[in-house]
């Protein structure tokens, strides 16, 4: 039986400004709980402090600025009213005794202008759309040409992310992710079928990612500061072929930086902990379910166990199973199906309505006494 004293997720971490008191990280994963400014619902603070025993908790993607925003009623961290509500999120957090970053995602070529508050075509590194019909915010849309970025457009979108760092550290976050991976705005300049790019930018795949990266570093702290990268990941059509050297390349240049952690993704086509992890300084978040089935206990215990990450993080097993750690200090059950239905839904049902262990065993003890 797993417990406390054996299971190596449920061990201490402390390096830097990270001082954790076990490896398990909640990944972040689009919910749709803001209002339409991009305001977090109420509900959002219920369900960060549900899960607040996490080592580590990363929010949802949010957008830095509505220039940035892919998808209609996704959270903001641009306005005072967007700061206010993430300050009642991570007050809440913190209660519990918890940790709390929040991930920017600037959403790139991704969007529609039926799901942005500018109303506008959004832009990318270069002008190749998403496949497929995209969803907005009353169904589903062929998605748009995206305009091709400007060099003072990529400028304008690195300020955007330094602003809403600080706004993140003002509503009072522990530290702020970046989101390089899964087909958002930083990935998009690193493969190779988004950006066709012949400046800059595009002989240098990396250069966008370091200059964002270093710029937020410079204003809120490199150790702050945390990367997420998902090298080879064919989400939403992204195609890169080679991506061992543009990685290795990414993360040399980034090392010296000091950051609080990078947050990788593994693909079956590349290895990407196995490739990477010994080409990394410092803190390595490991995540193995991208595009596969939930991650189980085992497989999370073998990645610490194989040196592959100093930490892991776990999506949808957090997302049925707020009380994660100490499910898997007694070996509980983490197999919960996931309400498919509310999952993309705007209130609290499929959200905060998932039962702790004690709770599912108090229900269950009642039903027998009962019957």
């Amino acid at each position: 039986m797993t417990n406390r004293a054996t299971s190596p997720l449920l061990t201490p971490y402390s390096s830097g400004s990270l001082s954790l008191p076990n490896r398990l990280v909640m990944a972040p994963m689009t919910r749709f709980r803001a209002h339409e400014d991009g305001t977090p619902l109420p509900v959002v603070a219920d369900h960060y402090a549900q899960r607040a025993e996490a080592g580590l908790l990363i929010t949802e993607g949010i957008w830095p600025h509505r220039r940035g925003q892919s998808d209609w009623r996704l959270p903001g961290l641009e306005t005072a009213a967007h700061v206010a509500g993430w300050r009642a999120v991570t007050d809440a957090v913190h209660e519990r005794g918890g940790r709390i970053f929040a991930q920017l995602m600037h959403g790139g070529r991704q969007g529609h202008p039926r799901s942005r508050l500018l109303g506008d075509v959004p832009a990318g590194p270069s002008a190749v759309p998403v496949p497929g019909p995209v969803h907005v915010k009353d169904g589903k849309a062929e998605a748009p040409v995206p305009r091709e970025m400007t060099v003072d457009d990529i400028r304008t979108a690195i300020d955007d992310h330094v602003a809403a760092a600080r706004n993140a550290l003002r509503a009072g976050f522990d530290g702020v992710e970046i989101h390089g991976a899964n087909s958002y705005l930083t990935h998009q300049f690193l493969a190779d079928n988004t950006n066709l790019r012949d400046d800059a930018y595009g002989c240098d795949k990396t250069r966008f990612a370091v200059e964002l990266v270093t710029a937020v570093a410079e204003a809120v702290g490199a150790d702050r500061l945390g990367l997420r990268l998902s090298p080879g990941n064919p989400q939403f059509g992204m195609a890169e072929r080679a991506p061992a050297p543009v990685y290795r390349a990414l993360l040399d240049a980034l090392n010296p930086l000091g950051l609080a952690y990078l947050h990788l993704t593994d693909n079956d086509d590349y290895p990407a902990l196995a490739d990477l992890r010994p080409r990394w300084r410092g803190t390595l978040i490991g995540n193995v379910g991208e595009n596969h089935e939930p991650t189980t206990r085992q497989q999370g215990e073998r990645v610490l166990t194989q040196g592959y990450a100093d930490l892991v993080s776990y999506g949808r097993a957090f997302l049925t199973h707020p009380d994660l750690p100490a499910r898997i200090a007694v070996n509980g059950p983490i197999g919960t199906p996931i309400d498919t239905a509310r999952l993309y839904t705007h209130g609290a049902e499929g959200y905060t309505d998932y039962p702790t262990l004690e709770e599912e065993r108090a229900s269950q003890l009642t039903a027998a006494e009962s019957g």
